[in-house]
C-alpha cells in the first residue's frame, strides 16, 4: 500500500469497529489496520442492553450479534427480577471473522507498535508508517489523571452434558458470597447446554487470581445443579470503573494522538460497557469530512470531554457504590437500584438519565449509611 490516509493502531472493539464502518461507508480512504495480536478482537465477549444503541446503529452492527435474548435477570439476596428488556451479544470469534473479511490486507496483524505520532507510526521493529493521520485504539492504560475502581472477571465458555434450563441471560446474580468488594456471577445461555459463566467483582485493586475464579466458577455450576461440563475457552479483563478526575489534564497527556475506545475514558462509568460508545465513536469519525490529525483530535477529545460531563452522576454512584460502605456491603445499592421500573433501569444502562430519573435513583431507604454517604457527596470530585 502508498502512503495510507489514516492508520488505525490496535483492532479491538474500537478500533475494528470503526474501521470496518470506514470500509463500508468511506471505501476511498486508503486505511491500514495494525493489530499487535494474532487476530483482531481478542478473547472478549462484548454486551448490550436493546436502548443502548439507536434503530439505525442496530441494524449496521446486527452481523456482529450472535445471541440475543427479549430479556434479562437479576438476582440479589433480598430481590429478584426479571428485566423484559432486549439482551444482545457480540462473541470475539464472530467480530474477528467480520473484521478480516472487511478489511483484507488493509489488516495486518502480529504488528506490535513502539510509538505513536499524530501523522506517523514505530514499528516495534523499527521500522516506520508515515500516514494522513493516525488513531490510536491500543485499549485502555494507566493514567494519574482519573481516579479508578475496577470491574475484573474471569468467564468460562462451557458445554453441559445436559441441558441446563435456564432460558435468559442473568446479567448478576449476586447471591453468591460478598467477598473483595460486590461480586456477582453474570450467565449468557448460547444454547441449552452452552453458556458463558462469569465470576465478576467490583473491586479497588486490579489484580486477578485466576485460578480462584476458576473454581467459583466451577462451585456455581455445582450448585446450580447443571451437572457436568467441558470448558470450550476462556476470557478475564479488567474493566475501569470512572470515580473522578480530571478528563482535560487526561486527554492533554495523549499528546496530539487521536484516541477511541476505553483510553479516551469511552465507556459506560459504572458498567464498564464499552459496546455502544465504541459504535458512536465509529459513526462519529466516519462522518467527519475532515479526516487530518488535528481535525480527528479535536472532534474525538471534544466527544470524549463532552460525555465525561454529562456522565458526572454517575461518577457520583461510583463513588457511593466504593466508597460509602464496606466492599461486603457494596451489593445493597445494586440491590436498591433494582427496584425501579424498567425504562429507567434501560436509561441507566443507555446513559441517558432524566432529571426526574436521577432524583429517583436516590430517593428511599438509603442502602449504606447515611453518614458514609455525606462524607464522600461532601468531598466531591470531578
Amino acid at each position: 500500500m502508498n502512503r495510507p490516509d489514516l492508520v488505525i493502531v490496535g483492532a479491538g472493539l474500537s478500533g475494528g469497529l470503526l474501521a470496518c464502518r470506514l470500509a463500508a461507508l468511506r471505501p476511498q480512504v486508503k486505511l491500514l489496520v495494525l493489530e499487535a495480536g494474532e487476530r483482531p478482537g481478542g478473547a472478549h465477549t462484548w454486551s448490550f442492553h436493546a436502548g443502548d444503541v439507536d434503530a439505525r446503529q442496530r441494524e449496521w452492527l446486527a452481523p456482529f450479534v450472535a445471541s440475543s435474548w427479549p430479556g434479562y435477570e437479576v438476582r440479589f439476596p433480598a430481590r429478584r427480577r426479571r428485566i423484559e428488556t432486549g439482551y444482545a451479544t457480540a462473541p470475539s470469534g464472530r467480530f474477528a471473522k467480520i473484521v478480516e473479511r472487511a478489511l483484507g490486507a488493509r489488516l495486518v496483524a502480529g504488528a506490535p507498535v513502539a510509538r505513536l505520532m499524530p501523522g506517523a507510526v514505530e514499528m516495534a521493529d523499527g521500522a516506520r508508517i508515515e500516514a494522513g493521520a493516525v488513531i490510536d485504539a491500543r485499549g485502555p492504560r494507566e493514567t494519574p489523571h482519573l481516579r479508578l475502581g475496577f470491574q475484573k472477571f474471569l468467564g468460562q465458555e462451557v458445554e453441559f452434558e445436559r441441558p441446563h434450563g435456564l432460558g435468559r441471560p442473568v446479567v448478576m446474580d449476586a447471591t453468591v458470597s460478598q467477598t473483595e468488594g460486590y461480586r456477582f456471577v453474570y450467565c449468557l445461555p448460547f444454547s441449552p447446554t452452552r453458556m458463558l459463566i462469569e465470576d465478576t467483582y467490583y473491586a479497588d485493586g486490579a489484580a486477578l487470581d485466576r485460578q480462584t475464579l476458576r473454581g467459583h466458577v466451577a462451585a456455581y455450576a455445582k450448585a446450580a445443579g447443571w451437572g457436568g461440563f467441558q470448558v470450550v475457552r476462556e476470557e478475564d479483563g479488567v474493566l475501569p470503573i470512572a470515580l473522578g478526575g480530571d478528563i482535560e489534564a487526561h486527554l492533554a497527556s495523549l499528546a496530539g494522538v487521536p484516541t477511541i475506545g476505553l483510553a479516551a475514558a469511552l465507556f459506560h462509568p459504572t458498567t464498564g460497557y464499552s459496546l455502544p460508545d465504541a459504535v458512536r465513536t465509529a459513526d462519529l469519525v466516519a462522518g467527519l469530512p475532515d479526516l487530518s490529525p488535528r481535525a480527528l483530535n479535536e472532534a474525538l477529545t471534544r466527544h470524549a470531554r463532552g460525555l465525561w460531563r454529562e456522565r458526572a452522576y454517575f461518577r457520583v454512584l461510583n463513588r457511593l457504590l466504593f466508597l460509602a460502605g464496606e466492599p461486603s456491603e457494596r451489593y445493597r445499592i445494586l440491590q436498591h437500584f433494582h427496584r425501579l421500573p424498567a425504562p429507567l433501569i434501560a436509561r441507566f444502562y443507555a446513559g441517558r438519565l432524566t432529571a426526574f430519573d436521577k432524583a429517583r435513583i436516590l430517593i428511599g431507604k438509603p442502602p449504606v449509611s447515611v453518614r458514609g454517604a455525606l462524607a464522600v457527596l461532601s468531598k466531591g470530585s470531578s
